[in-house]
């Protein structure tokens, strides 16, 4: 979610797994190792991004996409595209709110990976959804 472009990706997960290595002598076990590895990776993340944030920002869409005939494939296909799209405006921190959202973690766990309060992370979480329900609005669509 981080990065759009797969070459990015893949330097951003060599960094992740470099950091976990250079990392793992300081896991003192007050954790679960998951929460860990969250938080490292996401601070990793993070610090990535805003290395490369000195590239400018585009968008690409591809033309000839194969789509499936069936129209509800293909509405999903579209609430799917202009989801990413939108999380594609968030800032860096909201945009891993969602994304630990979307893994299944509670409003505590997202809290510790972040560093903020259990009703920190549920006030931010729920005033990132609105801003993307807003976003997903001005495209003309909504859910």
């Amino acid at each position: 979610m981080y990065m759009d472009e797969v070459e990015d990706q893949n330097d951003l997960i060599q960094e992740i797994v470099l950091q976990l290595w250079k990392s793992y002598e300081r896991f003192e076990g007050n954790s679960q190792f998951s929460t860990w590895m969250y938080r490292v990776s996401l601070n990793t993340a993070l610090t990535y991004f805003k290395k490369e944030k000195k590239k400018s920002e585009h968008y690409t869409f591809l033309e000839n996409i194969d789509r499936v005939d069936d129209r509800e494939s293909s509405e999903k296909e579209t609430q799917l595209e202009l989801f990413y799209k939108a999380v594609h405006e968030l800032n860096k921190v909201e945009k891993a709110l969602i994304f630990l959202f979307l893994e299944g973690q509670s409003h505590k766990e997202i809290g510790q990976n972040l560093g903020i309060t259990e009703g920190n992370a549920r006030v931010k979480l729920n005033r990132t959804k609105d801003k993307l329900q807003t976003i997903i609005k001005t495209y003309g669509y909504e859910f």
